[in-house]
């Protein structure tokens, strides 16, 4: 099914067009091969920029499409209704893309977001270690500052395109406590830095996940991005708006979900009729259509929000929340709809139920989602 979309303008909606076509033409296709065999699809980002699609929330003044994050977001949607890897990837780049736009000088911003915004570099995220996951303050990785700039020491983990990625935002230690994290714009064929063998995931198989090591790294003091010791503030505000990335890429994945159950239904026949027909199946596909509609109406909503200069950190961790939450429900379910064919791999479902599960982890755990809830709420 087609998404009745509510967009801004004629621009957004052939943006929206643009980007169905480019997905059913060369992710929907892919995307089974890939998954299964675990590779990574070459070219595949490369093409996703030449089309403008990996700089979309940024402004045209750097190479960006200049769109609100509502469109953005709605791409991303796009995406993950056909390849939730590849959604994920690209929303991290555009994580990744974050501190230096936000925070950097104009000559930062003018020497690299170009390449990074036409997806000539794909970026990484690389904040969370080893045992500093949910909490960003007790990393450890360090940059000790010398004559020639910073020498980095230290492991990071769980950075999706670790080892592929051209660019890395890194946060490192580079004093005490919470104001003592600074962020960098680490180059991702430095001196010094390897990954490890990837991670053998449930899901998002595609696109590897490893642990990054440096190993007296240097990086020249032009890749400090802001001051040192905003790091913390600089990663957290970045978080908010990948929050919203990951709860639009879950959004997408669960529309698949419904999709594909919708269609099975209609197919499928027990005591003479099609299952759709019979009142239990067709509310609990009722219960999957209402999840995903009001899961998309929260996201676009702490979109809106940012685009008019509002707060919007905890409408951010509700779309996340509310979100990754109801494609977990709405996944599961549809492997219910099929019955024992949704537990083989003859269909796609039982692959969006196991790739729904980490998107209640990454870019904060849900349960640091309610933290932040609940912070909000008693100020």
């Amino acid at each position: 099914m087609t998404v009745d979309r509510l967009l801004p303008g004629q621009d957004a909606r052939d943006l929206i067009d643009l980007t169905r076509e480019i997905a059913d033409k060369e992710l929907a296709r892919r995307v089974d091969e890939h998954e299964r065999a675990e590779t990574y699809p070459e070219g595949l980002f490369a093409l996703l920029g030449e089309a403008g699609l990996l700089g979309l929330a940024y402004p045209e003044e750097y190479g960006g499409g200049g769109q609100p994050y509502e469109v953005y977001l709605q791409v991303i949607e796009e995406l993950a209704a056909r390849w939730a890897s590849v959604a994920v990837a690209t929303s991290v780049h555009t994580l990744a893309c974050f501190p230096i736009f936000t925070y950097g000088s104009d000559e930062q911003k003018a020497r690299w977001l170009p390449d990074m915004l036409a997806g000539r570099i794909i970026g990484g995220y690389s904040l969370s270690e080893p045992q500093a996951g949910s909490d960003a303050a007790a990393l450890t990785c360090r940059a000790s500052r010398t004559d020639d700039g910073y020498r980095i020491t230290g492991t990071k983990a769980w950075i999706t395109h670790g080892g592929l990625a051209g660019f890395y935002a890194l946060f490192a230690r580079t004093g005490s406590g919470n104001r003592g994290i600074s962020c960098f714009l680490a180059p991702g064929t430095a001196d010094g830095l390897t990954f490890g063998r990837p991670e053998e995931k449930m899901g998002l198989h595609a696109v590897p996940t490893t642990t990054a090591h440096y190993d007296d790294v240097l990086l020249d003091p032009s890749r400090l991005i802001g001051a040192e010791g905003q790091g913390l503030q600089i990663a957290f505000s970045a978080l908010d708006s990948g929050r919203l990335g990951i709860a639009a890429c879950a959004v997408g994945l669960a529309q698949a979900a419904l999709d594909e159950a919708v269609a099975y239904a209609k197919e499928r026949q027990t005591f003479g009729k099609r299952i759709i027909d019979h009142q239990g199946l067709g509310f609990l596909l009722a219960d999957m259509a209402a999840a995903v509609d009001s899961a998309r109406a929260t996201y676009l909503d702490a979109a809106r929000r940012r685009d008019a200069g509002l707060a919007y950190s905890r409408q951010a961790s509700v779309a996340k929340l509310v979100a990754t939450d109801a494609a977990m429900k709405v996944t599961t379910d549809a492997v219910q709809v099929f019955g024992g064919y949704g537990y083989t791999r003859e269909f796609r479902v039982e692959r969006y139920m196991r790739e729904a599960k980490i998107m209640q982890i990454f870019e904060g755990t849900n349960q640091i989602q309610r933290l932040v809830i609940s912070r909000d709420l008693a100020t």
